[in-house]
């Protein structure tokens, strides 16, 4: 990542996730005792969701950000994993909840995002809800991401893709920015027969 996401890691952008985008993005949602998140990078999401849930899991690609977290969070109901969102090592099923914040964006193309969204899909227990958050495309935001990857979500777009993938009772909020709710669908026991 080029140097302007050193923002990433301040107090400002802690503050501005934690009280702005996160309650948006949550405010609807049963997290459960379980949640995986995807991403983390600096943890400033991280250090909201972890006081809402029981066990909080965290995938992070970057090696470096990953045993910063491991450290930060040591003794703690944070567990982090170094890894990629796309290739998840979690049997089907394992957590009630997941979360994306801010990091979609960096994941270079759609086929790759869209992977990372059915391994989610995947390991969310039935009825299970993914929650996040992205910006918006801008020219502004192309710019500041000069040199790095920057695949922005279109929110249309985006509606498809996750219906697609199999997510139901999906919610996007459009305003400065994007947050979204989609759920794993619950199971039907008088339909599994069929």
């Amino acid at each position: 990542m080029n140097k302007n996401h050193e923002l990433c890691a301040t107090p400002e952008w802690a503050a501005f996730l934690q009280g702005d985008v996160l309650p948006v993005a949550v405010a609807r949602a049963d997290l459960g005792r379980e949640l995986l998140e995807v991403g983390p990078g600096p943890g400033a999401a991280t250090e909201w969701l972890r006081t809402r849930v029981e066990r909080l899991v965290a995938v992070e690609l970057e090696d470096e950000a990953a045993a910063l977290l491991t450290e930060r969070y040591a003794g703690t109901n944070v567990e982090i994993r170094q890894g990629s969102g796309a290739a998840l090592e979690f049997a089907d099923g394992s957590f009630d909840s997941a979360a994306s914040f801010t990091m979609l964006h960096h994941v270079p193309t759609v086929a790759l995002q869209n992977r990372l969204l059915a391994e989610i899909l995947r390991v969310l227990r039935p009825g299970g809800v993914l929650v996040g958050a992205d910006s918006l495309p801008s020219h502004e935001l192309h710019e500041f991401h000069e040199g790095d990857v920057y695949n922005p979500l279109e929110p249309a777009a985006f509606l498809v893709r996750l219906q697609t993938l199999g997510y139901v009772d999906i919610t996007l909020r459009v305003s400065d920015g994007l947050t979204f709710s989609a759920h794993k669908p619950k199971l039907h026991p008088e339909r599994e027969g069929l």
